[in-house]
């Protein structure tokens, strides 16, 4: 017999939400350098593989990964001390500088922080203690380095589509003893999902593409709306794609209208497509 040990544990309504809230400034950090280094990581990458079909010389081989080398400012390169690497506090010290050149550290730093922190919080109000509450933050955290990467880049890595995409159809197959899907899906309806996500986008795509000979949108965003049909399940795509689209809708026209951008001027449809998801997970676990 599996003892589920979470539920064990004694925690009241509010020392779950601090606890996660508290958990999400960590992460946020993390995200940090996610969102940070992974477009660089892939740019290097392709520069590599790029170099070594043309049989040039590689440009560089230092390493550059998650993990090396380690934090350090981006205009003087000088290491980060740990005092320096406290969530939003840090920051909040050094009020938005260097210690070592006095060069702005961008405020977005600790916005990132202090939204993970507010979002693990909302899910942790929603779910309450138990597995399927770190399901969700799992999937919270995977939707928000993926929207600020495609508002950066315009690009939705498959080093993480493709992991949330297999973690979220693991999670809804019918193998395990405890419960861990946090909407607690059928195996059919996740897998109906990830096929009607990729398809419905891929479609649009194509037929788009047919009428206008334009590219309306990038291959990330099928993976992302298949891996939200994988975790919330194919009846959650149609109000994940309205959402997204009206969201989306709102922002170009705000960027026309009021900042001046032209309509030729590309819009990242991956945050609003990874918002949208996340607030069907809230609603749609609040529904239950």
């Amino acid at each position: 017999m599996i003892i589920d040990f979470i539920t064990l544990l004694s925690f009241n309504k509010f020392e779950i939400i601090f606890s996660a809230a508290f958990f999400g400034l960590i992460v946020g950090s993390f995200l940090n350098t996610v969102i940070y280094r992974m477009p660089k990581m892939l740019a290097a990458e392709w520069h590599k593989q790029c170099s070594e079909l043309s049989a040039e010389a590689t440009a560089s081989t230092t390493r550059f990964n998650l993990a090396s080398p380690r934090s350090h400012c981006p205009n003087c390169q000088t290491s980060l001390r740990t005092q320096d690497l406290i969530p939003v506090i840090s920051w909040l010290w050094l009020r938005g500088h260097c210690s070592s050149c006095t060069a702005t550290i961008s405020a977005r730093y600790p916005l990132v922080e202090i939204l993970t922190a507010i979002l693990f919080g909302i899910t942790a109000q929603t779910f309450g203690l138990g597995w399927p509450l770190l399901a969700a933050l799992i999937l919270t955290s995977f939707l928000l380095a993926l929207a600020f990467i495609d508002f950066d880049s315009h690009f939705l890595p498959d080093q993480l589509t493709l992991p949330i995409l297999w973690i979220g159809l693991a999670l809804n197959i019918d193998l395990f003893p405890l419960s861990l899907s946090p909407l607690a899906l059928s195996a059919d309806s996740a897998v109906l999902g990830a096929i009607t996500g990729y398809l419905s986008l891929w479609s649009v795509h194509q037929i788009f593409k047919l009428l206008t000979g334009k590219e309306g949108m990038g291959y990330g965003d099928f993976k992302l709306l298949a891996a939200l049909g994988a975790w919330l399940g194919v009846w959650m795509l149609l109000p994940i794609v309205l959402i997204a689209a009206t969201l989306g809708s709102v922002v170009g026209l705000f960027q026309i209208t009021l900042l001046g951008k032209g309509r030729e001027v590309p819009i990242a449809f991956g945050p609003y497509l990874a918002g949208a998801g996340w607030v069907v997970l809230i609603f749609s676990a609040l529904w239950q």
